[in-house]
This record gives structure tokens, C-alpha cells and sequence, in this order.
């Protein structure tokens, strides 16, 4: 059974992650159906724990099931359960997982996923705790919180009849949209040594030794369309290959595409070009720069790069940067950074 010190932590700093952690303490405690939306890899299945163990139904069980690894008969067979007979091998009953969560809390995700017929089952159990399993003639009853997840548009997929609206409209008491990890700025650096610290302890090293600019830099400026997912597997990937490479674990290079050709074939329009050193130069080995500091100089120097680049355009500095013109101005004052008096105003 999963226990909450079992679970992953989450970490972050910025304004959006705290945010997001106190809507999901103000709902836990609600007995009342929640859907969280979320790109993948942005931690659906970690705040739907937490919605669990926040709640007073933190010590019964915490239930999930994945709606798009099951075709629709398999998934209604596992949700609701089935008696003996009830189709060709059902040998004898199954208590599904509805009746498995009576009293805790069920996590269905990828919901968007589930057939209209199952989503008819699913609203009657949201709506009066009442299901029947396959084959049987006799209701069964359950308390269960259930949490939906999802990446996809529901609204726009019940306006398409492709999901029940009824079933939103009870699944939405309230609504957790994660942001994603390309708005969570100020947390990659945090997530990141995170990770690599965990990764170094796994290979056997006392500690991680840090990362250059370069490959901080990368981070930093990356979509990161897989989220969170996508920076853990990039950064451990990373880890274990410079401790392959480089006893003291220092990573300068970050490749984010695992399934890039290192090679150079005839036809190629497009080669791989080493970092420029001028650019992001490589610590002297016992000089390393400390995190802090690191994240501080990385900072001052995106932010200068990007009202630079855009004429020291306030407005269009922090769009290429994905920040609101707020958190540019927030930045520009704890770095000090004003505008050269050569500079014509034009933010």
C-alpha cells in the first residue's frame, strides 16, 4: 500500500508552485471530487497523493488506475469488479477497485481515455456511491474521493460528445491545473540538483560536484515539453555520464535528445558544434563556482542578455524569456540591472 513516505518529494520555490501546493491544501480536506490537468510529466499522480494524504481518508487506501493501459471491457471489469460467469474465464469474483477504495480515495488517470459506457458507471458511482460488478444483479455501495487526471481539453471533448458533460460537471468541483515546468522558472535549478544529487548517491559518489554554466544554461532555456520527467531523465543521464568520464562528477554538457546521432553522415544539413568556451567558460578544477552563486550569475546574465537582445524592451525581453512583465521587473531589481543611460527608452 502506498504510504507517504513513500512518496517522491515535491520541490519548488517559485510564486506558481506554491501556489498550486496551497490550492491543493485547501481542497484535500473537501470529501468532493477533483480533476487535475496537467502536460505529462508535470506531477498529476504526485498532487493526487497529496489530495489523499492531506484528507482525513489518508490512512485507508489509495487506489490508482490508469484508464488508457486497459481496453474498455478490461476496464470496467477492473473498476467495478465481476462475478463468476459473468464472461468466458471469469472463474470466480473479483472485487473491482471501487469496491477495493471503499473509504479511501481512487486516482483515475488518463480518464479522458475511458469509454462513454464506463464514464456512465463512473457518474453513478460519483453521484450516489452505487455500482453493480459485471454479471451481478445486486448494488453494491462505496465511499470513495475520486481524482481524475488528465492532459487533454475535457470541455472541448464533452462539446464534442466525446465525453460525458455530466461526469465533468461532478468531477469538477474543483479543477488543479499544474503549471508547467517551462513556467515554473525558478525551480529548474532546484530540480535539477536535486536530481543529480540522487543520481550521484546511486553511482556511489559522497556528493555531486555541480554543474558549469554551459550546461546550467541549457537547462534553463529549454521547453521542457516532457516537464518534469523530461529534467529528471536529462539530468541523470548527464550525472552518469560524466562520472563515466570525470571522477569528480562536474557536468559542463547537458544533451536533452537522447535519440540524437552523435555522427556525421554525407548528406547532413546540420552538424553538432562543441560549446564555446568564450561563452560559458569551465571552472578551474577546486574553484567550481558554488549552486547559489551559480543560479545568481545565470540569472543576472539571462536577464542582461534578454533586454540586450530586444533593445531593453521590458515588455518583449520577458515574453522571450516566458516571464510576466513582473517577474522581469522583479529580477531586474534583485540583480540591480538598470538601464544603460546610452539606451533610448522603449518599455
Amino acid at each position: 500500500m502506498l504510504k507517504p513516505d513513500n512518496l517522491p518529494p515535491l520541490i519548488g520555490q517559485s510564486a506558481e508552485f506554491l501556489s498550486l501546493l496551497d490550492r491543493v491544501s485547501l481542497v484535500a480536506p473537501v470529501h468532493r471530487p477533483v480533476l487535475v490537468i496537467g502536460e505529462r510529466g508535470s506531477g498529476k499522480e504526485l498532487i493526487g497523493a497529496r489530495l489523499h494524504f492531506l484528507s482525513s481518508r489518508w490512512s485507508r487506501d489509495y487506489i490508482k488506475v490508469n484508464c488508457a493501459a486497459l481496453s474498455e471491457d478490461l476496464l470496467e471489469s477492473e473498476l467495478f469488479g465481476h462475478e463468476a460467469g459473468a464472461f468466458t474465464g471469469a472463474k470466480g469474483v473479483h472485487a473491482g477497485r471501487f469496491e477495493r477504495a471503499d473509504g479511501g480515495t481512487i486516482f483515475l488517470d488518463e480518464i479522458a481515455n475511458a469509454s462513454l459506457r464506463v464514464q456512465e458507471k463512473i457518474l453513478r458511482v460519483v453521484e450516489y456511491g452505487e455500482f453493480e460488478r459485471i454479471g451481478g444483479e445486486k448494488t453494491l455501495r462505496t465511499d470513495v474521493r475520486v481524482v481524475g487526471a488528465t492532459n487533454a481539453d475535457l470541455p472541448a471533448l464533452a462539446k464534442a460528445g466525446k465525453f460525458r458533460a455530466d461526469l465533468l460537471d461532478r468531477l469538477s468541483f474543483e479543477v488543479i491545473n499544474l503549471p508547467p515546468l517551462r513556467v515554473r522558472w525558478e525551480d529548474i535549478p532546484i530540480l535539477a540538483q536535486h536530481f543529480a544529487q540522487a543520481m550521484a548517491v546511486e553511482l556511489g559518489q559522497e556528493r555531486f560536484s555541480g554543474f558549469g554554466m554551459n550546461a546550467m544554461r541549457t537547462l534553463m532555456e529549454h521547453h521542457w515539453p516532457g516537464n518534469i520527467r523530461e529534467l529528471k531523465n536529462a539530468v541523470e543521464r548527464a550525472v552518469a555520464r560524466a562520472s563515466h568520464a570525470n571522477k569528480a562528477g562536474f557536468v559542463d554538457v547537458i544533451d536533452l535528445d537522447p535519440f540524437a546521432k552523435h555522427w556525421r553522415q554525407p548528406n547532413d544539413e546540420h552538424t553538432l558544434s562543441p560549446p564555446d568556451p568564450a561563452i560559458s567558460p569551465k571552472p578551474k578544477p577546486g574553484l567550481a563556482m558554488p549552486f547559489a552563486a551559480q543560479v545568481h550569475t545565470l540569472e543576472k546574465t539571462l536577464i542582461e542578455n534578454a533586454l540586450q537582445t530586444h533593445g531593453w524592451h521590458q515588455g518583449r525581453a520577458a515574453k522571450s524569456l516566458a516571464l510576466s512583465y513582473d517577474q522581469l521587473r522583479h529580477y531586474m531589481g534583485k540583480h540591480k540591472i538598470k538601464r544603460p543611460a546610452s539606451q533610448s527608452k522603449g518599455s
